[in-house]
Parts: C-alpha cells; structure tokens; sequence
C-alpha cells in the first residue's frame, strides 16, 4: 500500500522506527505519542490497550504478561513490515510484561503518516500483527480461582 509521492514531505523518513521496548515499568501514552511527532505527518493513530476486569465472562483479578527473550527483535521484524507496507513517518510500540492490575496500560503503539487513513490503516496493522506474532503470553487469574494463559 505504501504510495510513491512527489512531495519529500510525504516520503518514508530515514528511521521511522522511533521507540521500541518491552518493559517491566509503567507504560506512559505521552511518550509514546511524542515519539511519533513528525512534521510531514498529517496525521496520527494512537492505540492503548489496558487491563480490562473481565475476559470470557469471567471477573478478571490481576493478569501477568511475560515474553520470550526473542520479543523485541520479533517487535521490530513487526515494525519494519509495517514501515514497508505504509507510508510511515515514525512509529513506536511498546509493551508491559511482568504482574498489572485493572486499569493499567499493557501496550501502546502509534504509527504517524502522511494522511489520516494511512496512519489508521498502520496503526492497527501494527497492533493486530504485534499480537499475533510478538511472543508475549498473558497470564489471567479470575475472581473465581481460575487462570488461563493466553497466546501460549
């Protein structure tokens, strides 16, 4: 999908890639968000997803993530397939591992492109492909007693 343009503006910056981790302290959407500033972007997509307190009809207590040693260097295979296939100017992605609780933030990505539909398209490449492919597993304990790890 990505486009040739006339305009340098609208051209793949050098190093898009801006911000990759994979992180056991708290994940912030402003440094994620100003990661991706970038003046011949016109517009940006910002994803968060947080701990939500129920899964599968179950009240979820806490949850833990963990990742393989290989997660970051498959986090940024991930990154550089999107940069390929958009017109990116920058993007970022991060993601939490380690004990979180309702509410907090386990991943944000952001992708700023040239135009808005780009950057939408981009962005939820980025986190749909991130999930799939990204080993990190999800570790959930229900209010029941129960648990179930995910993407294991």
């Amino acid at each position: 999908m990505a486009s040739t343009h006339s305009h340098p503006g609208e051209r793949a910056a050098q190093d898009p890639i801006r911000l990759l981790a994979i992180r056991d302290t708290p994940l912030t959407v402003d440094e994620v968000f100003r990661a991706v500033g970038d003046d011949a972007a016109g517009g940006t997509a910002l994803f968060v997803g947080t701990v939500r307190n129920h899964d599968g009809g179950a009240d979820v207590d806490t949850l833990g993530y963990s990742s393989h040693p290989t997660a970051e260097a498959e986090l940024r295979r991930v990154a550089e397939k999107v940069v390929a296939e958009y017109p990116v100017r920058a993007l970022a992605a991060v993601h939490r591992v380690g004990d979180l609780a309702v509410g907090d933030l386990a991943v944000v990505v952001a992708v700023s492109c040239p135009h808005r539909g780009e950057a939408f398209e981009a962005c939820r490449k980025l986190i749909d492909t991130l999930k799939h492919e990204v080993p990190i597993w999800k570790h959930q304990k229900f209010s029941d007693g129960t648990e179930e790890w995910v993407g294991v």
